[in-house]
Parts: C-alpha cells; sequence; structure tokens
C-alpha cells in the first residue's frame, strides 16, 4: 500500500471521523483523547501510511522544515556553516538547503517558498551588495515572513531587520594588514573580489585602514568573481604589471588558492617571488602548499550560533546582533 493509502482509510480502520484522524496525524492543536490517538496511529502503523507534510503545516500553523539558503555551495565558506547550522537543526527540525548561485534575485523566491510552506525558521547566508533596492525587497520579505509566525537569521551584514550573526570582516582585515606590515612586507596588492559585494568592500577596506595605519598603501587593487577562478584571474593581472607587489591579499581563502595556482603557473615560488593571504580559514587549506596566512572566522560556531537561535520557540523582545571576530593567521606563504 505505502504512499497510496489515504487518511480516510486511517479513519475508516480506526473508527473515527477524518477531522480526528486529521488531528492526530497532523498535530492539531486541538487535543484527542488517549485511546483515539492510539487507535488512528495503530491504524496508521498496520496500513503504512505517511502523513502529509503540507497538510501537517496547515493544521499546525507551521512545518517543522527551516529553509537554509546560501550562494554557492561548492565554496567551502557557505557549506561548513551550513553542516554546523543543520548539526543545531536536526534534533528537532528538518533543514532545506537552497543556493542561489549567487544571482541575488533567487533570494526573493525562496523567502516565498518557505512562507508559502509555512516554514518554521529561515536562515540566511551570505553578504548584501550595493543593490539597495534588492535588500529593502528582501528585508520587507522576511519580515512578512516573520509576521506570519516564521522565525529568521542571518549571517551577514546587518542590512535585513532582523537577528544576525555578524562577521567583523573590516576590523578583521585590517588587523592582518597591520600583521603583515610588522612582518616585513613592504609592497601590497589587493584581490578585491567584485566591488558589488560588501563583504568584499569591507575587507578591502579593513585592509587598506590598516596599511595606512603602518604608513603603507595598496599599489594595485583588482576587482574579479569571489571565486577561486577570480582569483587565478585577478592575480594574473597583477603578475602582468610591470611593478609587482610583493605580498598580495585576497578577500577570501578561495581567490586566494586560485591566486596561488596562478603564481605557481608563472614558474614563480610562493613566497619566494610572492607573498600571498587570505581569509577565512576554509578547512581545505589543509591540503594547500604553502600553508596559507588568513583571518579565521569561527564558520562551524556561526553556523550553530544561527542554527540555535532559529530554533528557539519564542522570539525575544529586541533582535539580536552577535559580532564575531576574526583572528590573524600567519602561516608560511607570506613567511620572509
Amino acid at each position: 500500500m505505502g504512499s497510496q493509502v489515504t487518511l480516510a482509510e486511517v479513519a475508516e480502520r480506526a473508527g473515527v471521523s477524518l477531522a480526528t484522524a486529521s488531528r492526530v496525524v497532523n498535530g492539531s492543536e486541538r487535543v484527542v483523547g488517549a485511546g483515539l490517538r492510539e487507535r488512528v496511529l495503530a491504524a496508521a502503523q498496520e496500513l503504512g501510511y505517511t502523513a502529509n507534510t503540507f497538510a501537517q503545516a496547515i493544521a499546525r500553523g507551521r512545518s517543522d522544515v527551516v529553509g537554509l539558503v546560501v550562494p554557492d555551495i561548492q565554496d567551502p565558506y557557505f557549506s561548513v556553516i551550513a553542516a554546523a547550522a543543520m548539526a543545531a537543526v536536526e534534533p528537532t527540525g528538518e533543514m532545506m538547503l537552497g543556493t542561489t548561485l549567487r544571482r541575488q534575485e533567487q533570494e526573493l523566491r525562496y523567502v516565498s517558498t518557505m512562507r508559502a510552506r509555512r516554514a518554521r525558521a529561515l536562515i540566511m547566508v551570505g553578504s548584501r551588495t550595493t543593490d539597495n533596492a534588492h535588500t529593502r525587497q528582501v528585508a520587507q520579505a522576511i519580515a512578512d515572513f516573520v509576521a506570519g509566525g516564521g522565525r529568521a537569521v542571518v549571517i551577514g551584514q546587518d542590512k535585513l531587520g532582523t537577528d544576525t550573526v555578524l562577521p567583523q570582516n573590516r576590523a578583521g582585515a585590517k588587523d592582518l594588514a597591520v600583521a603583515l606590515v610588522d612582518q616585513g612586507h613592504k609592497t601590497f596588492g589587493v584581490l578585491a573580489g567584485p566591488n558589488t559585494l560588501l563583504t568584499a568592500r569591507d575587507r578591502v577596506d579593513g585592509f587598506v585602514e590598516g596599511l595606512a595605519k603602518r604608513g603603507k598603501r595598496a599599489g594595485v587593487v583588482v576587482h574579479s568573481d569571489f571565486t577561486r577562478d577570480g582569483g587565478y584571474q585577478a592575480m594574473s593581472e597583477v603578475l602582468d604589471r610591470r611593478t609587482r607587489p610583493g605580498c598580495v591579499f585576497a578577500v577570501n581563502d578561495v581567490m586566494a588558492i586560485g591566486a596561488m595556482a596562478a603564481v605557481r603557473d608563472r614558474g614563480l615560488s610562493l613566497p619566494g617571488d610572492m607573498a600571498v593571504a587570505g581569509f577565512d580559514d576554509i578547512p581545505t587549506l589543509r591540503d594547500v602548499a604553502p600553508s596559507l596566512t588568513t583571518v579565521r572566522l569561527p564558520l562551524e560556531d556561526m553556523g550553530r550560533m544561527a542554527g540555535s537561535m532559529a530554533m528557539e520557540e519564542q522570539a525575544g523582545e529586541r533582535r539580536r546582533v552577535i559580532r564575531v571576530k576574526g583572528e590573524v593567521i600567519l602561516r608560511d606563504s607570506t613567511r620572509l
């Protein structure tokens, strides 16, 4: 029988009304007596009935689904956060993962989908952009979701009016610049990522600020995609210049990995001919040689925090902004 069994058949087997069977199976707030409840559950088990999760959501007013939206599941930054959030959610909820493929218009579609499915909560991971109109649209969509009884948590900039886990991107990049100058590096370049991405902008601004604190400047800034191939392309442009910087900062680790590949492909050595630093401290750096200097963000902690906040039953009177500090990790890729 399996999935072909209907709730009406369960009700008939248990000798109860369809409404009573629905209240038991779908979790309505209306209480059903213990005897009737046991009869319905026994009948459902005997027949192999599979509950309709959408019907359950309607009966309860919400489902146990938590939607998690990330820009790119292939990027270890997002996959680590997603895995940690899932670990926090799954004991009492069900995670549904969506990726926008770095197309910001997809964010609105996912928020609408979670609202239509009466999701329990929504976790949005990723940077805002310079498109303020889009940010306002997403913020309104999330506000509507919350007004309908859902919870929402953001990992990224505090721009969407809800509980937020906020990485200190600018401060971390500033600390890194100061550490690199103190290490003895004298000339610098920046692989800046997309000019429209606020995370990239914050990291570039922080790095430039840190250099200025030590009386230095970035001699070259190259914009590209926020990906491994973007890092390779941007570093190639730097290497084509007549005057090259001695140390290059890539605004995330996957870009730094691409940049290191570009240096090797030119027959140059790391860090002898070119020093490279990144940002995030993704787990895959364990296999990168030379080991990459970076700014470590506690990615698993960030995912767990967001997952835990999403699963809280009651929202607080005030929304929370949890600031997460980065830690500079100096490794072989910038050693003089």
